[in-house]
């Protein structure tokens, strides 16, 4: 287990974002249309997940614009913004926003968050995904992790960016 924290209260989580050099967990999420978003489909490309608890929160809209904004320049790279929000949800926001250089991952129902170790044990968000980044190299290795130290800061996006090389 892993811990972060909202707002000063410590949070664990169900365990470890995988090693990096490790190759990653596969995934199986769903898509704002309701497709699948599989690392099967991604292969190839290099992926950022960034993981967050409901895109209904200002800090986890405000990190789906910001990897949006930089995706656009980002060469053979795909950003899946994962969290437990229905597809539906998750559709809506991106056509109200303009969000069209990133994806979206429902783990509704997948076992992605038990599998990268982010779903939150306690406190009040117990269930959903931890704040966390993880980004993977064209051959789904682990490039750069990160669990958020306060779930109501934004992840490090310019470390995220830069592990792409």
């Amino acid at each position: 287990m892993a811990t972060t924290a909202f707002k000063g209260n410590p949070v664990t989580t169900s365990g470890e974002l995988p090693a990096v050099g490790s190759t990653a967990p596969a995934f199986d999420l769903v898509g704002s249309d309701l497709s699948p978003v599989t690392s099967e489909s991604l292969a190839g490309r290099r992926v950022v997940l960034n993981i967050f608890p409901s895109v209904d929160t200002g800090v986890c809209a405000a990190s789906v614009r910001a990897f949006n904004e930089k995706a656009a320049s980002l060469d053979n790279t795909t950003v899946v913004n994962v969290s437990a929000d229905l597809p539906f949800a998750a559709a809506r926001f991106c056509a109200a926003e303009g969000i069209e250089n990133v994806s979206t991952g429902s783990t509704f129902r997948s076992s992605f968050a038990a599998d990268y170790g982010v779903t939150m044990q306690d406190g009040p968000l117990a269930g959903l995904c931890a704040r966390s980044v993880v980004v993977l190299d064209t051959d789904g290795k682990v490039l750069y992790t990160q669990l958020v130290d306060e779930i109501t800061t934004e992840p490090d996006y310019d470390s995220a960016i830069a592990a792409l090389g």
